[in-house]
């Protein structure tokens, strides 16, 4: 007999009226935050799929999103201000719905993210239900993590010891691997590592991973 959770039939702390079109729209937006790093953002585009691209404005999912792409939780009543608060801080955002991609998830949005100093990231993200969520495209390679666990993701070229470079680091610093999995566009090209974990992430682990020629770039992801 599976168990089900009291959270799985009330649903998450929210502001909105649906725990897939605005708790889980928001989460979307804030792991796909956190992905992009400490870099400042100048825009972010949002392509809306299937139910997201139909009922997005009146379901609040435009809100939801852009709440969490400015680091907001799913229970912050400033989501509801969440488009004045985002013109006020400079952050230009816009909304484009696609009604003609069929073979996506139905709560499926694409984040286009572009930094001050012009380098961008496009994150897929899929709502599954009861604020629960998935990532499942960086740019063009296809990934799958949900956001439940601290998680590091590391960008990298398909090259051989930089997946040992990674177990050893985080071995070192007795980090427990919960999932470990490796994402690549081909072999020998851009591949991901993500790593989740129950434990906190040490906050200087950074740069012991990026001491790989091959590790391109490092993400740290604290659970909300």
């Amino acid at each position: 007999m599976s168990f089900i959770s009291v959270f799985d039939v009330l649903g998450p702390n929210m502001v909105g009226p649906s725990s897939s079109h605005t708790a889980g729209a928001c989460a979307i937006g804030y792991l796909a935050r956190k992905m992009k790093g400490q870099e400042e953002l100048k825009k972010v585009e949002f392509t809306l799929y299937g139910s997201f691209a139909k009922t997005y404005q009146g379901h609040g999912t435009d809100r939801a999103l852009l709440g969490g792409i400015m680091g907001f939780a799913t229970d912050d009543i400033r989501i509801r201000d969440s488009l004045q608060i985002a013109g006020e801080r400079g952050l230009e955002f816009s909304f484009v719905p696609d009604t003609e991609e069929a073979d996506v998830y139905p709560n499926t949005v694409d984040i286009r993210m572009v930094g001050v100093d012009g380098s961008e990231m496009t994150v897929r993200g899929e709502s599954m239900g009861g604020g629960k969520v998935r990532i499942v495209r960086i740019d063009q390679v296809k990934v799958d993590f949900t956001g439940e666990y601290n998680a590091v993701i590391v960008t990298q070229q398909d090259k051989p010891g930089v997946a040992a470079h990674i177990t050893k680091v985080l071995s070192e610093r007795h980090v427990n691997i919960a999932f470990m999995r490796i994402f690549r566009e081909s072999r020998g090209e851009k591949a991901y590592t993500i790593v989740e974990s129950d434990d906190p992430l040490p906050s200087d682990i950074r740069e012991e991973l990026l001491d790989n020629p091959n590790v391109g770039e490092v993400m740290i992801i604290e659970k909300q």
